[in-house]
């Protein structure tokens, strides 16, 4: 497994470890439709969260949450509506981003953006 793979695994179990310490209950990770993919479905307050995280080992060229393009979030919103049909869930959905960049130490910082797009975004 490449490099940059290793890293955003590592990612994304930070970031499935931090939602949990903050009370929500990770409901799915990785979820896929057709070739769309979420990374964390969570449940906090009555709320489905879809979380889309990113990881860079650096930010010098562009943020994490600059990545999610609105290809990407077409892709979110495709495969959330998917999830939700097929839980026959009809639960308010927020669409948060975790970011992940190590900082002047190399320590692992996680930037956890609520409500980063909404799904009409995505048009």
């Amino acid at each position: 497994m490449a490099h940059h793979n290793d890293f955003g695994k590592i990612a994304e179990n930070l970031a499935a470890d931090y939602l949990q310490k903050n009370g929500y209950t990770i409901n799915a990770r990785n979820f896929r439709f057709k070739q769309n993919e979420i990374d964390i479905i969570a449940e906090k307050d009555n709320l489905i969260i879809i979380v889309e995280v990113k990881a860079r080992s650096t930010d010098a060229f562009i943020l994490p949450q600059e990545a999610v393009t609105k290809t990407k979030i077409k892709s979110i919103v495709s495969a959330a509506n998917h999830y939700l049909e097929e839980c026959n869930n009809d639960q308010e959905v927020r669409f948060d981003i975790i970011s992940v960049l190590p900082d002047d130490k190399k320590n692992l910082v996680i930037d956890h953006i609520k409500d980063a797009f909404q799904a009409f975004d995505a048009n």
